[in-house]
């Protein structure tokens, strides 16, 4: 199946944007790719159609500054009890306003005015991302991986590679799919030293992106404070690597 719109057919999409000329196109371009989008335009109503979603939404796009909730407190919301994808929206582009938004949960971040190409290519990357943490996605173990039920050992951390599942004693890490694409990516060779802009092409798909390193920085953040700063080693100068 190589058609975007055909893989994209049924997903739902809870968009949250106060302007509405934008809001429209948004909601335009993503139904004609196959979406189906419930808008809203304050934030607090978008968390109440969060809330109330049967089935649930398969992915988050909002804008930061909005009535009701901002977009990084609708961010902080879902992250309580969801994984699901979310990528930030705004104007802003000032980089605290940037890290802000990614330190509430975001996956992405993109800044107005955006080319469509551009958006839907951030989404399905997100939403690929999220796909990789399903079982379904068949993730050969590397490393040290167990040949009879595939996991690995990082300490005092456990990685199901079939799971798609972190551990720490009985107790598994709620990661977000990007989080978990990271740590895999990191746990692929344990020790070597992966550059920025290396992640940001392997775990977000964007070789080419300009002045992104944020993304990999502050997912870095979040990610020690789940696992462990002692597992995550940032080599000055030259990027991270996972320690044993």
């Amino acid at each position: 199946m190589n058609d975007p719109s055909a893989r994209d057919a049924g997903r739902r999409v809870l968009l949250v944007e106060d302007d509405a000329v934008i809001g429209e196109a948004t909601a335009a371009h993503l139904a004609r790719d196959g979406f189906e989008v419930a808008w809203h335009t304050d934030g607090l109503e978008a968390w109440d159609a969060w809330r109330a979603a049967d089935p649930p939404f398969d992915l988050v796009v909002s804008d930061v500054v909005l009535p009701g909730l901002d977009g990084a407190s609708l961010t902080r919301r879902i992250r309580e009890t969801d994984a699901v994808p979310v990528v930030l929206v705004s104007a802003r582009t000032d980089s605290l306003d940037v890290v802000g938004g990614l330190e509430a949960g975001a996956d992405d971040y993109v800044t107005k005015p955006f080319d469509v190409q551009v958006l839907r290519a951030r989404l399905r990357n997100a939403l690929r991302r999220a796909g990789d943490r399903g079982p379904a996605g068949g993730v050969v173990p590397a490393g040290e991986a167990s040949p009879t039920d595939g996991t690995e050992t990082f300490g005092d951390l456990v990685l199901d590679r079939r799971a798609v599942q972190l551990r720490r004693g009985e107790e598994v890490l709620a990661l977000t799919p990007t989080e978990m694409r990271l740590f895999l990516e990191l746990a692929e060779e344990p020790g070597r030293v992966l550059s920025r802009r290396a992640l940001l092409e392997r775990v977000w798909g964007y070789g080419d992106a300009e002045d992104e390193d944020h993304l990999v920085t502050v997912h870095v953040q979040r990610l020690r404070a789940k696992v462990g700063a002692e597992h995550v080693e940032t080599v000055r100068g030259f990027g991270y690597r996972l320690l044993r």
